[in-house]
């Protein structure tokens, strides 16, 4: 997906999970190193990341352009990938489909940084969510 391929000049995913307690580096790391012994547990953690970070973006109130597509264009991205894991039979696969998972999931945590930096906030957490 070419959205997610986009760079930014400064990476605020680390800032950004930590402030959020978000598990998706974890979750990419464990991917990266073929730990993916508990797929469902993994699944979840993603879930709970993209549903605080879509909270969030929800309450910045920026100006860009289509918002809307671009926003749409991955909510759909993840729920097709939440789908194949639960639906491909095979292990590897699913795994695959957690990575993309977390591409999307590091992509809303940058643009959330981005947003923030926009507006001149320090990257911040939501305490209704932990």
């Amino acid at each position: 997906m070419l959205i997610l391929a986009a760079e930014s000049s400064h990476d605020y995913t680390a800032e950004i999970a930590e402030a959020n307690d978000l598990a998706f580096p974890e979750v990419r790391a464990r991917l990266r190193q073929h730990d993916a012994t508990d797929l469902e547990k993994l699944h979840e953690s993603l879930e709970r990341d993209f549903a605080i970070l879509a909270h969030l973006l929800a309450q910045t109130h920026t100006v860009r352009f289509n918002p809307c597509l671009e926003e749409g264009l991955l909510t759909i991205h993840f729920r097709t990938m939440s789908a194949c894991v639960h639906l491909t039979p095979h292990r590897f696969r699913a795994a695959d489909a957690l990575k993309e998972m977390t591409r999307v999931v590091a992509h809303l945590a940058n643009q959330l940084g981005e947003h923030q930096t926009a507006a001149n906030l320090r990257p911040r957490g939501i305490t209704a969510w932990k």
